[in-house]
């Protein structure tokens, strides 16, 4: 028993599935699986009940879970308090992110950062992505979690993760029924998208004009629970990150894929500022990241 199975198991457990529980671990889904069973081999028991849909908790691993979760606790804690007595840092850093990326938790981040840090000042804002790299641009912030690869120009970028795009339809649409459609099978639909400073209404835009789709957005929002909601009231059809489709208030609509080979994918990195400043703060946030550059498939 060992503290990668303990996060394994907490990602797992927390998610409810595979993928994305492997995605926010960044290792693959064999992996992530294969460690956990080798951990109820070794614990006799099943931890986990798995179904098509969606994997639970058994009792063991019910009772498991709060002490997977102290033991993780107790190593951050013990590497954190061995960094405030070696490395005492002050100055100011200077934090965005877009909001709901589900793959970087930032509030968890910007806490773990000020226990190890404690001399250091945070600052955070929330806001679209290509917003927030106007504001990398004006020296306005030191790191930014965005949703895009595009204008990046002499940026750092730190992967994170990339998921491919996903419709969201109401379960009465005429296209609720189907396992996979067609990118012709949208024209002429109505849309709920996001503000043209989230990353991912620009791909959307232009995915659509590409491909000749003519969507009608009809409803234009700036966060993720307000665009679920829309959907379910049948106001339109959303082009969203699958892992949109996977949070608990999207259940009851219809997850469709599009074809994989000419489905663009949204891209979720950390980027980092040019000036002294953000060289100097940034990196010391970053290697907070279990997983800086792994790329979820």
């Amino acid at each position: 028993m060992d503290l990668r199975q303990m996060e394994y198991l907490v990602a797992l457990a927390d998610e409810q599935q595979f993928t994305r529980a492997a995605a926010l671990c960044g290792v693959s889904q064999s992996g992530l699986s294969a460690a956990v069973r080798s951990l109820e081999d070794e614990l006799g028991t099943p931890l986990f009940h798995r179904t098509t849909r969606r994997v639970e908790p058994t009792d063991a691993g019910l009772a498991l879970l709060p002490h997977a979760r102290a033991m993780l606790a107790a190593s951050t804690a013990a590497r954190d308090a061995v960094v405030r007595v070696t490395r005492q840092v002050t100055g100011t850093v200077r934090v965005g992110a877009e909001q709901c990326l589900a793959v970087v938790d930032p509030p968890a981040l910007l806490e773990r950062f000020h226990e190890r840090y404690p001399h250091v000042e945070i600052h955070f804002t929330q806001d679209g992505s290509h917003d927030l790299l106007t504001q990398l641009r004006a020296d306005e912030l030191d790191v930014a979690f965005v949703a895009t690869a595009d204008h990046l120009g002499a940026f750092e970028r730190t992967p994170i993760a990339s998921e491919p795009i996903v419709l969201l339809a109401p379960a009465d649409h005429p296209l609720a029924a189907r396992a996979r459609i067609e990118w012709e099978d949208l024209d002429g639909l109505d849309f709920v998208d996001f503000q043209r400073s989230w990353g991912v209404r620009p791909l959307n835009d232009a995915a659509c004009e590409s491909r000749g789709v003519r969507r009608r957005v009809r409803c234009t929002v700036n966060d993720i629970h307000t665009l679920l909601d829309l959907v379910h009231r049948g106001l339109g059809v959303a082009l969203v990150p699958r892992q949109i489709g996977a949070k608990p208030q999207a259940e009851g609509l219809a997850v469709l894929r599009l074809p994989d080979d000419t489905t663009p994918r949204w891209q979720v990195s950390a980027v980092t500022g040019t000036s002294d400043h953000a060289v100097a703060l940034a990196p010391r946030l970053l290697e907070l990241l279990d997983r800086p550059a792994a790329v979820a498939a």
